[in-house]
């Protein structure tokens, strides 16, 4: 895979993703509305992909079919395990998106059902690679990717390496991802690949983080925050950091200073997030299957892909010229041999040591 981003290509897009975002909900209120009187009760993140959520998919849903959708809305995928498994066979969520480690985990919790695939016929449109995961308990929903966000008045070019974040220069002006997120999994990963081995080798990694302590102004918890930093050309560069929090910020980098590559020598990463669906649910099969159904619908996927460019898994995705060209759209047919898709089932046994191990080194 060979992605080249410029500031012309970011600019040159821009305009037509902004337009296609600001395009009127693409489903309009069925005269029939199946499921009017029912409730599903969603859990979703709290930053603005999260709220994407609750505008292509959660209304839209509800708009067409009459069911209500409840939402709780969180900061990561950590949390979102720590709730479900404090709630045990208390039902208190529907449908659960996040990424695919917490499927894996919460799979082997015994904490969830497997949906039934013959009551998602979306699934028919959407590439076979990302269909289901997690043993059959996850859902595809769309690629989560991480690279590294930079200031473009820092570098003329994007940095090539996350070997960048090293350099002497960008003391105090570097940030990387909080703990508990999968991202901060990522830097480990790749900083284990930039010294050569195979992102599994976590001590060397460690000790090389360690020398980034005296680096670092901020963790990435906030992206508003963060976006803020940029503009006031405060931070250099940071990683590994999706992409899909600043699909605003990206078209107009003359203002907000941002930039974002994913052609980096070690790669990109790229995890199919998944909805799952609690063994313990309040709400009826009827409306929980159709709602991951309609996450799945091409126009849906579309307009998700283009609120906060993560990759659509719908092989028919409605998406516009624009976001089709976008260097920050990965679709699947992109993922090459630079595509890092981590082993879930490794990462979920490593997740809580990284983490903890990760808050040693870098506090």
């Amino acid at each position: 895979m060979n992605i080249k981003y410029s500031r012309r290509a970011v600019l040159s897009t821009g305009a037509g993703l902004a337009a296609a975002v600001a395009t009127p909900s693409i489903l309009r209120a069925s005269s029939s509305q199946p499921l009017a009187g029912k409730e599903l009760r969603l859990l979703t993140w709290s930053d603005s992909t999260g709220a994407a959520v609750l505008d292509h998919i959660a209304k839209p849903f509800e708009a067409k079919t009459g069911a209500r959708v409840i939402a709780d809305r969180t900061g990561s995928t950590s949390e979102m395990v720590a709730k479900l498994r404090a709630a045990g066979d208390r039902p208190q969520y529907d449908v659960i998106t996040l990424a695919g480690v917490g499927a894996v985990e919460l799979g082997g919790d015994g904490l969830l059902a497997k949906p039934d695939l013959n009551l998602l016929p979306n699934l028919e449109q959407v590439d076979p690679r990302f269909r289901t995961g997690a043993d059959g308990y996850g859902i595809g929903y769309l690629l989560w990717t991480g690279g590294l966000i930079y200031n473009t008045k820092t570098f003329a070019e994007p940095p090539t390496s996350y070997a960048q974040m090293w350099d002497a220069s960008h003391q105090n002006r570097l940030f990387l991802p909080p703990s508990t997120w999968t991202d901060a999994l990522d830097t480990i990963f790749a900083t284990g690949k930039m010294l050569g081995g195979d992102g599994t080798n976590a001590d060397e990694a460690f000790a090389k983080l360690a020398e980034l302590r005296n680096s670092i102004l901020t963790f990435g918890e906030n992206p508003a925050q963060l976006s803020e930093l940029f503009r006031s050309d405060a931070l250099d560069l940071g990683g590994v950091y999706a992409p899909a929090f600043y699909a605003k910020e990206l078209m107009d980098p003359a203002n907000s200073n941002m930039g974002a590559t994913y052609d980096l020598d070690e790669g990109f990463f790229a995890d199919l997030m998944y909805t799952i669906v609690p063994k313990s649910k309040p709400g009826d099969d009827d409306v929980v299957h159709a709602f991951i159904d309609f996450t799945l619908d091409a126009e849906v996927q579309g307009m998700m892909a283009e609120a906060v460019l993560n990759g659509p898994i719908n092989q028919n995705a409605v998406m516009s010229e624009a976001a089709k060209a976008s260097p920050f759209i990965i679709k699947p047919e992109q993922m090459g041999e630079k595509t890092i898709v981590h082993d879930k089932t490794f990462i979920a046994d490593v997740r809580e040591t990284w983490i903890n191990r990760y808050n040693q080194t870098l506090s």
